[in-house]
């Protein structure tokens, strides 16, 4: 019997990186658009790339969401963030604030969380006609179910039906729906109501055979094939399975370089300059050198800076940096690339790693000390340079001091924020989000490249527009009615 309880569905993936969050988004933009209250909730996230909200930190991805919801992000749409600061554990982010750390193979611990998810869950859908749930990875890691909360664990929970998309650009579309059907177990295979196909290059009625196939295969109807969406490029990546190079530009001022490290983290600062037409953005992955006609290196923020510096002097990046700025060239460091630049790291607690600290590379005459109180909060700003003000955030451990404060880049609340080097090519801020702003970025740009070069961008609309075009791309390629009808016939949870 169908539900009278807020009407819910939850996308489901065959893997990583199938193109859920975008999903999401687009249908939150979508249903938005025709009145409705939507809410985008994910039980729990794995990312270091994080949003502030006023409540702390949730995921970027559902920060997206709620923007394309018309709505200000809320911690309750991403209760159970964790945020990977070795291959062996990550921090646990719960309901916005930190509670503790999670070793990778902790699996049971892992689902004591099940009861703050639900709690949030609920609030969300109170303030809703709409729930959007996005889960994690895929149902089909069995030997995960036993304490699952991210996907089908949650679902059977919370009474929320499920949809099930596959990626066919990676291949083996057909495969991994019909696979993941067959490793389910009866009652988790009844939360699936339904298949879509993500990513299609080419004339989707081509596929017509391959979506009968996976229907008599699974009793599941299809809702739609997406053909591939060219603009999501132009939205905030996820992770690190989506950083990208700019397309090479010949004829751009700025060449901009950044050192990929294993703890990137808050990387969604290098979006607006991605898209910027007088910028090229080179990311630079281990065993490639500093291209020589570098302008601009970014040293972006980390979620484990004493690795991560080790990382920077294991690739030798610290020897090309360091030239790099003896041939006058600029340096910018950004939350845990600041702290990088000052003369030494410190981490007595052990909150990022085991205890210890290191020299840093001494571009900043500043030094770093982690401490226990994090730092999480959305704020004003004003570029001292160019006067222009922007929004931005913060997300951070430690306290930064030194004479090169007494330069600070920006001003937050009437007092100074960051630091600058006496020449001013080298400085570092806890900001990120600042080259949202347009005037801000157009003014550093120029400061760095000369007034030939300056930001032409506008970034925000770009989102907006980018957002409005892949709901209508959704429209146009699912069955949205079947989604929506899905929703409203809400199992019994349990």
């Amino acid at each position: 019997m169908a539900s009278t309880r807020t009407p819910a569905i939850m996308i489901l993936g065959t893997g990583s990186n199938v193109g859920k969050s975008l999903l999401v988004a687009g249908l939150c933009r979508l249903f938005a658009d025709r009145g409705m209250r939507v809410r985008p909730f994910k039980p729990q996230n794995m990312s270091n790339n994080a949003a502030a909200t006023s409540g702390g930190e949730i995921g970027r991805a559902q920060a997206l969401q709620a923007r394309a919801a018309r709505i200000p992000a809320h911690v309750d749409m991403n209760p159970v963030l964790l945020k990977p600061e070795s291959e062996a554990g990550s921090q646990i982010i719960l309901q916005g604030r930190v509670a503790g750390h999670l070793s990778s193979g902790d699996f049971v611990r892992r689902g004591d969380f099940l009861p703050r998810v639900l709690e949030s869950f609920e609030r969300l859908a109170g303030q809703a006609d709409l729930v959007l749930v996005e889960g994690a990875g895929s149902p089909a890691e069995t030997n995960l179910r036993a304490r699952d909360i991210a996907n089908l664990g949650f679902a059977r929970a919370a009474g929320v039906p499920a949809v099930l998309v596959g990626d066919i650009d990676r291949g083996g579309v057909i495969a991994s729906l019909v696979g993941t059907h067959a490793v389910l177990d009866e009652a988790d295979r009844a939360m699936i109501r339904a298949f879509a196909v993500n990513r299609f290059r080419g004339t989707v009625s081509l596929f017509a055979e391959g979506v009968e196939t996976i229907r008599s295969a699974t009793g599941w109807p299809c809702l739609g094939v997406v053909p591939w969406f060219a603009d999501a490029s132009r939205l905030p990546a996820e992770d690190g399975l989506d950083l990208r190079s700019a397309p090479a530009r010949p004829g751009a001022g700025l060449k901009i370089a950044v050192p990929v490290l294993p703890g990137i983290a808050n990387f969604d600062d290098l979006d607006p300059l991605k898209l910027e037409p007088a910028v090229e953005l080179v990311l630079l992955r281990p065993g490639q050198p500093l291209p020589g006609d570098t302008g601009l290196v970014i040293l972006p923020g980390s979620k484990t800076t004493l690795r991560d510096l080790a990382a920077l002097r294991e690739q030798g990046w610290d020897v090309d940096i360091l030239a790099h700025r003896r041939r006058g060239g600029h340096v910018l460091g950004l939350c845990g690339g600041y702290q990088m630049l000052g003369r030494v790291v410190r981490d007595p607690h052990g909150l990022e790693g085991p205890p210890g600290e290191a020299p840093g590379l001494g571009l900043l005459d500043v030094e770093t000390e982690l401490d226990r109180a994090k730092t999480v909060r959305e704020t004003d700003f004003v570029h001292a340079p160019s006067r222009s003000a922007g929004r931005a955030y913060e997300i951070h451990l430690g306290r930064t001091e030194g004479a090169d404060r007494s330069r600070a880049p920006f001003a937050v609340g009437g007092h100074g924020e960051g630091a600058a080097s006496p020449d001013g090519r080298v400085i570092g801020s806890y900001l990120h989000g600042v080259f949202a702003s347009d005037a801000v970025r157009s003014a550093f740009l120029a400061s760095v490249a000369g007034t030939g070069v300056s930001g032409t961008l506008t970034y925000e609309d770009s989102v907006e527009a980018t957002l409005d075009a892949l709901a209508a791309h959704l429209e146009r390629h699912l069955d949205v009615g079947a989604l929506l009808a899905l929703a409203r016939d809400r199992p019994a949870p349990g």
